[in-house]
């Protein structure tokens, strides 16, 4: 698999929508990389179609962490333990 949380997409099937300072999203970010889990971050606030991507999945808002795990719905601010059963069901 690509290296883990480093933006690359090879083989990452995690995709994290986050923005710069935001303390969930370092917390979701750091507990990925110590579970081994590989993810693509993408930057809503460098990436206008990413940002308007969030706000189509969080009511409006550009809440974030936003995570898709392929073949699943966006997860909203989701637990290590969610994206962990949802990497399990794909």
């Amino acid at each position: 698999m690509g290296r883990f949380g480093t933006g690359g997409s090879d083989g990452a099937a995690v995709t994290v929508y986050w923005r710069p300072g935001c303390v969930f999203c370092i917390k979701l970010r750091t507990q990925l990389r110590l579970a081994r889990i590989p993810y693509r971050k993408v930057d809503i606030w460098r990436d206008p179609e990413a940002a308007a991507f969030v706000r189509g999945v969080a009511d409006g808002n550009e809440t974030v962490p936003t995570v898709v795990v392929a073949g699943h719905p966006p997860m909203v601010n989701p637990s290590l333990a969610r994206i962990r059963q949802a990497l399990a069901d794909a």
